[in-house]
């Protein structure tokens, strides 16, 4: 068991590596997407909000020193600490000239608080120039690169208008592990027309990477996304809270041991949410989750390969 769960979560392995907590400050840099300029499309994914998923970061257009002492206030104004990452969140946070992203980088991992630089950006968006920067970074303090992944799967992958391909992805992986940085991917949960099987598939996939970090996400539905209109003209089935708990523990007992875990459900701006509208009691969730690990008491080892698979 990692302290008090039963799974290696990212916030343990924080207080092991740096001696206390540290907290997220969510930074803009003023980037779009490869989905959203015309390159390969102008509405971006089907999920994404019209923030990038950046719904909770800090303004565009500021400085980034400015943006991280607003962070870091409103963080101080509700919790006492000392050391935040620096996290790149809104769009895609590599689409931009090296020369742009050496700049905002080396302002954010030079601030004396920020103890890693994390980057959410596209598999697809990380040129060897781009590559050769994060390397010299890496070398100041750890970065880590988050990919959003999603799904395994072509159909969905498509379907959800991702713009890269399986292969695009696993090649990045690659050249990002040797350069030493760190990986971590996301994975949506719950997407349309997909079975609980293919959902474990990906996950069973992402763990065998090698990789760092795993962010295991809910499906939200967005009012001002075209998923939320989609919802809006034709509901589709979401997982029930009861469904989803129980799938998170399937996807951790599947999970390499020394994988850390970064989420397990996220939150939707509760001004967009339109559904599954459980997932505003996260503290609940997050609990359930815990209890459900609990019961089934199988954390000295993964199933058996014949196990509960055979019934999904």
């Amino acid at each position: 068991m990692w302290n008090d769960k039963r799974y290696y979560s990212i916030d343990y392995y924080l207080k092991q590596t740096f001696g206390e907590k540290v907290y997220r400050l969510a930074l803009n840099g003023g980037m779009t997407c490869p989905n959203r300029d015309g390159t390969l499309g102008r509405r971006g994914c089907i999920f994404c909000s019209s923030a990038g998923s950046g719904d909770f970061a800090q303004q565009s257009g500021k400085p980034i020193a400015s943006q991280i002492a607003a962070a870091k206030e409103q963080i101080l104004q509700k919790r006492s600490c000392r050391k935040f990452i620096a996290y790149f969140q809104a769009f895609t946070n590599t689409y931009a000239p090296v020369s742009y992203l050496r700049k905002i980088f080396t302002e954010a991992i030079t601030d004396p608080d920020i103890v890693i630089l994390s980057i959410a950006t596209r598999p697809d968006c990380l040129s060897p120039e781009i590559l050769t920067l994060l390397a010299e970074l890496n070398q100041i303090k750890p970065v880590w690169i988050e990919l959003g992944l999603q799904t395994i799967h072509p159909d969905t992958s498509r379907f959800i208008r991702s713009g890269f391909t399986l292969n695009c992805f696993h090649e990045t992986i690659s050249a990002l592990a040797h350069y030493g940085i760190s990986v971590i991917v996301h994975v949506i949960l719950g997407l349309p027309g997909e079975t609980r099987k293919q959902m474990i598939e990906t996950v069973r996939h992402v763990g065998d990477l090698g990789i760092f970090g795993i962010k295991l996400q809910l499906l939200h539905v967005l009012s001002d996304s075209d998923l939320g209109a989609l919802y809006r003209e034709s509901p589709f089935p979401l997982l029930s809270q009861d469904e989803y708990c129980e799938l998170i523990a399937d996807c951790i007992e599947r999970l390499p041991e020394n994988i850390t875990i970064h989420r397990l459900t996220g939150d939707g701006p509760k001004d967009l949410l339109v559904a599954p509208l459980w997932s505003r009691a996260k503290r609940s969730v997050l609990n359930q989750i815990e209890q459900t690990l609990k019961k089934r008491d199988t954390w000295q080892g993964k199933y058996a390969e014949t196990d509960h698979l055979t019934s999904l």
